[in-house]
């Protein structure tokens, strides 16, 4: 067995994903909110940058219900270290212990909860989480594949991770069956794992029966409990770990890195699409309430415009690409140029509710005023969504221009719904 020394290319890759991953989660360009939304991603970069700081490999057992996964790691290790029960499933959660260094790497094994198992779900996706996590697999098997087992371990291989296919309870078998079987596995594995790499063992052999003869010619007969089998499964992990550990780390983490960073980019852009969403609302609603309580004819009009800025603005450092207050007025008076080559009417329908509002009393002041709020909510809305498509682009319009992209956003809306929810919030806002 080789002690696992890295080279200076392996020392320079684990130190390039170190890099990425903390370039990740370090990004200034992320605002605060997106940061808070995006803690669970980060908490597990977190986790990947200290397992590889400290020079960890983790084993993971994976496996259907009862194939004898904690068994087989407290054969391993010598103790009985996980849990062992004679019920299904008894594993339900993700189990660690610390088994010893090889080279200067410490092992650690992990236990997962069986797949396939009824009410499972959540079981099976823990299993498989971990299993996608760790940089060697032992799969556990205790006869031949099942089409289950056959799909979770190509999906595992697609994972580009080292696996190991254990026979357990392998000691039910005779000699010749254990053979044959180990033979099928082999051949239902070929192509995703190496043939020495599929391995019988027993980590709790059945009792047997023992009959000794004495001296005197008397036989006596007990029943005994064979110790585990599980030296070549020990032998095969040292290994892979002593000749392959650090490289597989490296290999590993900078797979997970990248998947992780397609899963970060991917829920980044979720995020800022719902903070986003969350601050248009919230600004045509302020600038809606503040256009209905303006007495002053057409004035609020103007005054209300200070909204969409702001909400430009806003929306700008939510997606990492800031404005100045001068590109934030540039980009509402273009938008709200279109708007209005598209919607010219509905804005003389706002100028008369302005008009309206300042010379009605009682009811119909309420009424105007909630008609002309909703309209100027409406107008922020489609400001922000424009906003929102430009930023998502890249500060761009693309190809399209912003007359399609507002033409399309106004053609996605139910106007009507819009304006007489906007309309009734504004009322009761207003009555409070």
């Amino acid at each position: 067995m080789t002690s696992d020394v890295q080279t200076p290319q392996q020392q320079r890759h684990l130190a390039q994903t170190v890099d990425s991953l903390r370039a990740l989660i370090d990004d200034p360009a992320l605002p605060a909110e997106v940061r808070r939304a995006l803690e669970p991603e980060f908490a597990e970069i977190e986790r990947l940058i200290d397992k590889l700081e400290q020079g960890e490999l983790h084993v993971a057992v994976f496996g259907r219900v009862s194939v004898g996964k904690s068994a087989l790691l407290n054969a391993l290790i010598g103790q009985s270290h996980f849990t062992v029960g004679v019920l299904h499933g008894t594993t339900t959660a993700r189990e660690s212990a610390q088994w010893q260094r090889i080279g200067d790497s410490g092992v650690h094994l992990i236990d997962t909860p069986g797949i396939n198992e009824i009410d499972g779900a959540e079981r099976e996706r823990l299993a498989r989480h971990v299993a996608g996590r760790s940089d060697l697999v032992i799969f556990v098997v205790d006869g031949d594949l099942t089409a289950s087992e056959g799909e979770a371990l190509k999906d595992l291989a697609a994972t580009r991770r080292p696996m190991l296919l254990v026979l357990n309870k392998a000691d039910r078998y005779l000699a010749a069956e254990r053979e044959a079987l180990l033979e099928r596995l082999r051949a239902h594995t070929q192509g995703l794992l190496r043939p020495q790499h599929v391995i019988a063992a027993s980590a709790l052999p059945a009792p047997r029966r023992v009959i000794r003869i004495g001296a005197d010619g008397s036989e006596s007969e007990s029943m005994e409990i064979p110790p585990p089998d599980v030296a070549s499964l020990r032998a095969t992990v040292f290994d892979v770990l002593a000749s392959e550990g650090k490289t597989l780390a490296a290999l590993n983490a900078g797979l997970f890195a990248g998947r992780l960073s397609d899963e970060v980019g991917k829920r980044l852009t979720e995020v800022r699409r719902d903070v986003a969403d969350k601050l248009i609302r919230n600004y045509a609603l302020g600038k809606g309430v503040a256009v209905g309580l303006n007495p002053v004819p057409l004035t609020d009009l103007a005054a209300a415009a200070g909204f969409d800025v702001a909400l430009v603005t806003h929306l700008g450092h939510v997606y990492g690409l800031p404005f100045t207050k001068a590109e934030a007025g540039e980009l509402v008076l273009k938008i709200a140029a279109q708007i209005a080559l598209l919607m010219g009417a509905i804005w003389g329908v706002n100028v008369l509710a302005s008009a309206l509002k300042g010379i009605s009393i009682g009811l119909s002041t309420a009424l105007t005023a909630g008609a002309q709020g909703a309209l100027a909510y409406f107008s922020t809305y489609i400001t922000g969504r424009a906003a929102q498509a430009y930023l998502a682009n890249g500060k761009s319009w693309g190809e399209r221009g912003p007359k399609r992209v507002v033409e399309d956003i106004l053609g996605s809306l139910d106007r009507d719904s819009i304006l007489r929810d906007a309309r009734a919030e504004i009322l009761a806002r207003l009555r409070n």
